[in-house]
């Protein structure tokens, strides 16, 4: 669903730089041996570089690019999980996010404490959250496991749970990093009608994905990362353009 003209801006990136530093040493004792001395056994690694753009309330926007183009950094910077070096993000509304598989889960929980402890970190009251919690049981299809703990659930249950919760937390955006691929192909297709849903509601998505058809059908606005670097901003089938372009490089 097309943006309105006069939509707020609701995710400002404003010059966002990420560096990792990555250590050379191969062993316990290496770094041991070269603990505090010169910079020589680390590199920069500069995952995002100056990236800049708003997003408008109400669209779908697709981060995509070769993997190590910065995608996945961006979507965790834009959700506040990791800090910029440089740059800032300015967000409005209560955000939450699907990144990879059981982030924000804590594995010693059960599924219902989990649900409960999310619910919670993205603010809402243990009140809203009884309100809520059969349908988020009813969506993720996993009643009889609820009171198990979620480091013996498969990676298929923890996106059946983590994106049940993710959509009735109530959110004004939604950060969704390919873990659509990971349920079957019934759960995907009930996650795509939710998503669906959310843009016929006017509520913002922030996607990843390596599927070109998927962010084709999905997006109104594709953004193409390439080494850091934005190389394409623009419509979706413009954006797949410029991804397959961007492979050349």
């Amino acid at each position: 669903m097309p943006a309105l003209h006069n939509a707020p801006t609701v995710v400002r990136a404003t010059n966002v730089s990420k560096r990792f530093v990555i250590r050379k040493e191969k062993s316990l004792k290496e770094r041991i041996v070269n603990f505090g001395r010169s910079q020589k056994h680390k590199d920069d690694f500069w995952a995002l570089r100056d990236v800049s753009f708003d997003i408008t309330a109400g669209t779908t926007i697709g981060l995509v690019g070769a993997n190590g183009s910065g995608k996945s950094t961006l979507l965790k910077v834009l959700g506040g999980i990791i800090q910029p070096n440089d740059g800032k993000v300015e967000r409005r509304g209560r955000l939450a996010a699907l990144l990879e598989l059981g982030a924000g889960f804590h594995p010693d929980l059960t599924g219902r404490e989990n649900v409960y402890l999310n619910s919670s970190i993205l603010g809402l009251s243990r009140k809203q959250t009884d309100e809520y919690f059969q349908s988020i049981v009813d969506f993720s299809e996993i009643e009889e496991f609820i009171d198990t703990q979620v480091k013996f659930y498969s990676s298929g249950m923890y996106v059946r749970l983590a994106f049940a919760i993710a959509v009735h937390v109530d959110p004004d955006i939604l950060l969704v990093d390919e873990v659509l691929a990971v349920g079957d192909e019934p759960f995907q297709e009930k996650c795509m009608a939710k998503i669906r849903e959310f843009q016929q509601e006017g509520r913002t998505i922030i996607l990843v994905s390596h599927s070109a058809s998927q962010v084709e059908d999905l997006c109104d606005r594709v953004v193409v990362l390439s080494h850091g670097h934005v190389v394409f901003d623009g419509a979706a089938a413009e954006g797949i353009l410029a991804l397959r372009e961007s492979f050349e490089h």
